[in-house]
């Protein structure tokens, strides 16, 4: 694919401070951008590569004012990052077309429909009495469960698994290796010091518009639901254990560990390698840095850092006197000598 500046300014709404007849071929980092590339900057501490970038165009914001000379071209818009993101998805749309159809060999157990649009691909397993919805892609090896539904333009990546009686909303994504609806972590202790197993009877009920990162795991509930609400976006290697309830638009990186029950509200962004207690909850709008431990419930509205974690600037209080241990047992150790003398 070929376009001119002008061309992708004329897309987003935007205006060209240069050569409009820049031609552009791919996308890059600033940093490292080519002749034909278009990069963006967003973030003020990539600023100083704007003055080096080889790229072919940039895209930068409406009032953003160069501190020196820019030699490539601009193309000004409202919102660089999200008018990038725009762009990768067209680009995406024609680069890597949809697939349809049922391919051979795969398993569809006798009364499943396949409506118009839908994608079924070599070796994927889809059970007793799923429901698949139109325009949904089941990439091959992937496995759909009895009694499990994939709602309308929702893909499941190869190797993934949806658990019997779980279901996935609409235009939905989850990636390879991702399990939906695993028995929850559930064992009654025995007088012997055994465990007996309790059964794992609930479902996991998955909202519109979630993405499910890879080999991420969503335990089935013990009664009732496992819940992620609409939106929400689950980074790859999570673990969301029974009855855990996920509110709309939260966003959780990677290697995170929500336990059972708990209840995380909407419009949160929890950090990477973050542990979430069981039975406690959190509420909207809170934001959990990498790393952190939640063992008690928290209001709206919060910022949170640290084991166990405190409010933000709490926290960074006190890493400073942490940092400051060693002079000051120092100091300590000095004067205690001082008075014994």
């Amino acid at each position: 694919m070929e376009f001119s500046a002008k061309q992708i300014a004329d897309l987003l709404g935007g205006t060209v401070e240069g050569n409009e007849e820049t031609k552009l071929t791919t996308f890059n980092k600033i940093e490292s951008a080519g002749p034909n590339a278009l990069t963006f900057l967003a973030n003020p501490k990539y600023a100083h590569f704007l003055y080096s970038t080889e790229a072919g165009a940039v895209l930068v914001a409406n009032d953003f004012v160069p501190a020196d000379e820019v030699k490539t071209t601009l193309i000004r818009v409202a919102d660089p990052y999200g008018a990038l993101a725009q762009l990768m998805r067209m680009a995406d749309a024609l680069l890597n077309p949809q697939p349809t159809g049922i391919e051979e060999p795969a398993f569809i157990a006798p009364g499943v429909e396949i409506p118009e649009g839908a994608y079924i691909g070599a070796f994927a397993y889809i059970g007793a009495g799923a429901k698949i919805g139109a325009n949904a892609k089941i990439y091959p090896q992937a496995y759909v469960g009895r009694g499990a539904s994939v709602g309308e333009g929702s893909i499941i990546y190869s190797g993934a698994k949806i658990y019997h009686g779980c279901r996935i909303g609409r235009n939905c994504i989850v990636h390879s290796g991702a399990v939906i609806g695993a028995d929850g972590f559930g064992f009654a202790p025995r007088p012997d010091g055994g465990y007996d197993k309790i059964p794992q009877l609930g479902i996991v009920e998955i909202a519109d518009n979630v993405e499910i990162g890879a080999n991420t795991t969503v335990d089935r509930a013990t009664m009732g639901h496992t819940l992620i609400g609409s939106g929400s976006k689950l980074d790859n290697l999570i673990q969301v254990a029974h009855n855990v309830e996920i509110g709309q638009n939260t966003v959780m990186a990677a290697q995170g560990g929500i336990a059972g029950s708990a209840k995380i509200g909407s419009n949160c962004m929890v950090g990477g390698q973050v542990g979430i207690a069981g039975h406690i909850s959190i509420g909207d709008h809170v934001n959990i840095g990498a790393q952190s431990g939640i063992h008690s419930t928290t209001p709206d509205n919060q910022t949170l850092m640290g084991t166990p974690a405190v409010n933000a600037r709490q926290w960074m209080r006190n890493m400073a006197y942490v940092n400051r241990i060693a002079e000051l047992f120092q100091r300590v150790s000095t004067i205690e000598k001082k008075l014994t003398k």
